[in-house]
């Protein structure tokens, strides 16, 4: 009943994607809570409607009920420290929640729980510079936020393989062959989230997952059949493929494609 789930304000939002159990995990839905939607969408007048919205470049933020349907899949593997990598990060929302995910909770004192990293890949560098500046709205992200201007390799630049650091990246990259190496942890990422449908199964991003790690992907032709699938990695490097459900997503195309695309 996703129709049902829009509302006036952002907690409202989030209440009925829960109450219509679409949001269903406590610590899922506390992190939606946190990150207003208003941030992240051209059209504040319609930020809590559960629908997607055009955001340029042939790209759109997907409606509420999708981004939770995402999470919530992806759940058992946002957790501190996690290393998470969004493909087509758009207008930035989904980096928001992730990182509250990943975070430590703020009431912790256990030293030995971990910051993690989150990682957007744009290929457009007017949704790079989007996805920032929308992120630069909240103080807990905008503190979190690397300085776009620093190479990946820099060590001040992020912290894949320090996870004790916080931080958020945005890169202008083709997404469709996985992170740059030198933006990439040693050992993959534990979660990849893709936000556009690839035309056929993305097998470098399947390369990229770590053992145990978990990806959400739509896949499809353009305007064709396209249906979200569930990629699992075992601790023994085995891949499993599971078909979730059926969805119409922006296709994961060339920049020159989507740079002419109209909404």
């Amino acid at each position: 009943m996703a129709w049902a789930c829009s509302s006036s304000t952002n907690a409202g939002l989030i209440d009925n994607l829960a109450a219509n159990e679409i949001l269903s995990t406590p610590r899922i839905i506390d992190a939606f809570k946190q990150v207003d939607r208003a941030h992240f969408v051209p059209d504040t007048g319609g930020a809590y409607e559960d629908s997607p919205q055009y955001i340029g470049n042939g790209a759109t933020i997907s409606a509420p009920h999708m981004h939770a349907h995402a999470t919530e899949t992806l759940s058992s593997s946002l957790l501190p420290g996690a290393k998470v990598l969004d493909v087509g990060c758009g207008s930035g929302y989904l980096l928001a929640v992730f990182h509250h995910l990943v975070s430590p909770p703020s009431s912790s004192a256990s030293t030995s729980e971990k910051q993690g990293h989150v990682l957007g890949i744009e290929h457009i560098p007017t949704l790079s510079r989007l996805s920032t500046t929308n992120l630069q709205k909240n103080p807990l992200t905008a503190s979190a936020l690397l300085s776009p201007s620093l190479p990946p390799s820099s060590p001040t630049a992020h912290a894949l393989n320090s996870p004790s650091k916080p931080s958020i990246q945005v890169l202008t990259a083709d997404g469709r062959l996985g992170s740059p190496d030198d933006a990439t942890p040693e050992s993959g990422w534990d979660v990849i989230h893709v936000g556009a449908a690839a035309p056929t199964m993305p097998e470098k991003l399947v390369e990229q997952l770590a053992l145990g790690g978990k990806m959400f992907v739509p896949v499809g032709p353009d305007g064709g059949d396209q249906s979200v699938w569930l990629v699992e990695k075992a601790l023994d490097g085995e891949v499993k493929k599971d078909r979730l459900f059926g969805v119409r997503y922006v296709p994961l195309t060339e920049r020159e494609k989507q740079e002419s695309a109209s909404w």
